[in-house]
């Protein structure tokens, strides 16, 4: 349909969507496909928009037409958020974890709500505990509470409650939390994420001395950043094969730190790799403690654990990314966009040699 110079999109029964738990009304308009002056019908609760993966979400979504409320305690932390979308359709709130008002005003409209947030490591402040469990608890309370029709909670790839790291420890825990506290929650667990701002590869080329460790055979799933948005996008409108399951989201690949420093060195051109080297780990432990009494710990001594211990095959019972339709990128194909920059200024240009099997033989293809 052409009206005055613009083509409209007709509606038809597929732009409706009735929510199974609340029988709430789901209207998709304006263009097909999404983008900009479309509305997906949908209102978004993003907690921990902020972060690392928060932000892929929200422009996702944003992207799609739906209004996105952004809770944050820093303003400055989410102002690069108001362009993702239309006019009005990314709405910021003032919120603290521990203000339930603050919690209830931020999802009462809301007919999802996705729980991203999380501690990479324990302040005076915040536990693990405070923010894995309570937090993520209290969350779920409010949004059952408030007929929030659907709630998405993310996890770890590692949670375990018998988990010699505190922080995997607690994300199990906040799983258990979540499903008790809000029924039919979604858990997604996915891998160690990697992109722009990660502590992943980002970490490997600035300080790869902190990986030598454990020989390098601690085996790793990694997994990207753009992916995860995606599916935790993909979520909203698939509630026929999600409400009351966990998808498990790790990488398709298994990579050794070994293998990964190794990939890291290549791409960037940086002598990375020190053969033999190995930092015990209690000179590890020791020197991450005392990291840890900073305002911003480069490396604590939980995140050492972790570093000690392999990522988790895919749990029977759960779904992956086949269920979602998605086909998850290899850290070897897109590595070089996140690693590029610590290159000299004499081989930033040069393109990449990726190895390749074809049958019996190996051959290198050139990418820019």
């Amino acid at each position: 349909m052409v009206v005055g110079g613009s083509r409209l999109a007709a509606r038809g029964a597929h732009d409706l969507i009735i929510k199974r738990k609340t029988g709430q009304p789901i209207i998709k308009s304006g263009p097909y496909g999404g983008g900009r002056s479309s509305t997906s019908g949908h209102v978004a609760t993003v907690f921990g928009c902020t972060g690392f993966l928060g932000r892929y979400l929200v422009n996702r979504l944003a992207q799609r037409g739906t209004q996105v409320v952004i809770p944050y305690r820093d303003e400055e932390e989410k102002r690069h958020l108001k362009v993702l979308g239309d006019l009005g359709q990314v709405v910021p709130l003032e919120w603290d974890l521990r203000n339930d008002q603050q919690t209830e005003e931020c999802l009462r409209h809301s007919d999802i709500v996705y729980n991203l947030v999380g501690r990479n490591y324990e302040t005076k402040n915040f536990k693990f505990a405070d923010v894995h469990v309570q937090g993520a608890e209290r969350i779920a309370q409010i949004a059952e509470a408030a007929g929030v029709a659907r709630l998405v909670h993310v996890s770890h790839l590692n949670a375990d409650l018998d988990s010699r790291s505190a922080f995997y420890r607690t994300k199990a825990e906040g799983e258990i939390a979540v499903k008790r506290a809000f029924e039919g929650a979604t858990i997604v667990r996915p891998g160690p994420i990697y992109g722009h701002e990660d502590r992943l590869l980002n970490s490997m080329a600035s300080w790869p001395i902190t990986w030598h460790i454990n020989h390098g055979r601690t085996k790793l799933r990694p997994v990207h950043s753009l992916d995860v948005a995606l599916a935790l996008e993909t979520l909203m409108d698939a509630e026929e094969t999600s409400i009351g399951q966990t998808f498990t989201l790790a990488g398709p690949k298994t990579h050794t730190v070994s293998e990964l420093l190794q990939l890291v060195e290549n791409l960037t051109m940086n002598k990375i790799v020190r053969l033999g080297l190995n930092i015990p780990k209690p000179l590890l432990l020791t020197a991450s403690k005392v990291a840890d009494l900073a305002w911003w710990p480069m490396l604590s001594p939980d995140e050492v654990e972790r570093r000690y211990l392999d990522d988790k095959a895919d749990e029977v019972g759960t779904k992956s990314w086949a269920e979602l339709g998605i086909v998850p990128d290899d850290v070897e194909e897109v590595a070089i966009t996140y690693l590029r920059r610590y290159r000299g200024h004499l081989s930033f240009e040069l393109p990449v040699e990726r190895k390749m099997k074809m049958g019996k033989k190996q051959v290198y293809r050139t990418v820019q």
